[in-house]
């Protein structure tokens, strides 16, 4: 327990609190117990610190990884337990889904010791609701994606900007500080700023590291998979990464890689759910809970061009940024005429010469355009749907 504390308190004087990602103030931060999901290397560990060093008392506080040494020869009910006994009262307990049979031993310290908080973090391919022990109706459950382009102009430019609503942006009422050209800046983002660490000067390699780590081990502990299904999710994503975006044919795609397409489909479920791909739906009615994918994308752009072998074609990042911005507050599906729809609004997505054709007749449409500073009638700059949060 002496180690524990050590290395909490080490990384605790370490944690920069001048700014608190959009999602921080979105949490009742007084509930028993609390889950941040997310994929890797959002800033979910951070978050819980900053946390810590802005409002609780750090001797009744105690920040573990679930994947620490210490775990394999201690139950983490056991440390609950001695925390507790010595006046513990906050548990912060980081890469929850490291540790095995993680929910049931939560489960017991939220009945065990009813005025301890716990608050946790875990990777996004995680079911919080899967297992024997139903956290359901105990956790609150927060998902934080990477950092709009918003949050990256405050943490590499000092730029502060309002978030805009979906409904501000389309009535034009984004403004922009005078002196700044957001183009510039946004090209940059596209490229290297969806996640915190941006300006680690191996942030290419970092990246790459990211998606081997949840390929490799995030997806297979998950699902329980071999080392030859393993081998099979690289082999999907290599084919996805020169393809998107794309329709999935499941049918094709197990052929390409030997497997039945209905694994395909399982595949592509987890990638989904680890942060790595986006899967664009239809609307749905009645009593099917997902429409039917009409389009692939990668999770953002940031991994568009970490795994494109040349410049990535500019038609994809764009969809993908829109995509990945707008879906946090937003649900947006495939639209049967234009690229995407969200609520009773119609985007086309494309470049500066892009057209009316593709929504002529359809109310509420917008085009959707790349290299502009300003927007007039229907037509919306690109890099104003990185507002939204």
């Amino acid at each position: 327990m002496e180690q524990l504390i050590r290395f909490f308190r080490r990384m605790l004087a370490l944690t920069d609190t001048r700014y608190l990602r959009f999602l921080y103030e979105q949490i009742n931060w007084s509930s028993r117990m609390i889950g941040i999901v997310g994929p890797r290397g959002v800033g979910k560990t951070t978050m819980l610190l900053q946390h810590i060093k802005l409002h609780l008392p750090v001797d009744e506080t105690l920040f573990v990884n679930a994947d620490d040494i210490y775990f394999t020869e201690h139950h983490l009910l056991d440390m609950a337990e001695e925390f507790y006994q010595n006046g513990g009262k906050h548990l912060f307990i980081d890469e929850i889904h490291k540790y095995p049979e993680w929910s049931r031993e939560l489960k017991l310290i939220y009945d065990y010791f009813p005025d301890l908080q716990i608050i946790f973090t875990g990777s996004s391919i995680l079911d919080i609701y899967k297992g024997t022990a139903d956290l359901s109706r105990r956790a609150v459950m927060h998902f934080l994606p990477g950092l709009s382009f918003r949050e990256y102009l405050i943490l590499a430019k000092g730029i502060r900007l309002p978030v805009y609503s979906l409904s501000d942006i389309l009535a034009r009422k984004v403004e922009f500080p005078a002196g700044e050209r957001p183009i510039a800046l946004f090209k940059e983002y596209l490229a290297n700023g969806y996640y915190p660490f941006f300006s680690d000067p191996d942030y290419a390699l970092r990246l790459r590291s990211i998606i081997n780590m949840t390929v490799e081990n995030d997806i297979p502990m998950y699902a329980s998979m071999n080392i030859a299904t393993t081998k099979k999710i690289r082999q999907l994503l290599y084919i996805i990464s020169q393809s998107v975006p794309f329709k999935p044919n499941f049918t094709k795609l197990g052929q390409l890689i030997d497997i039945h397409r209905n694994q395909v489909n399982d595949l592509m479920f987890y990638l989904e759910r680890a942060g790595i791909i986006a899967q664009l739906r239809n609307k749905t009615s009645g009593i099917r809970l997902l429409g039917k994918v009409e389009k692939t994308y990668l999770d953002n752009t940031n991994l568009v061009y970490a795994l494109a072998e040349n410049k990535p074609e500019a038609g994809n990042v764009r969809e993908t940024f829109f995509l990945s911005q707008m879906r946090v507050h937003n649900q947006v599906f495939a639209s049967d005429k234009s690229d995407f729809e969200i609520g009773d609004y119609t985007f086309e997505v494309g470049g500066k010469s892009k057209g009316q054709k593709q929504i002529e007749g359809i109310d509420n449409a917008f085009v959707v355009k790349d290299d502009i500073e300003f927007g007039y009638k229907n037509i919306i700059p690109l890099w104003h749907f990185g507002l939204n949060y």
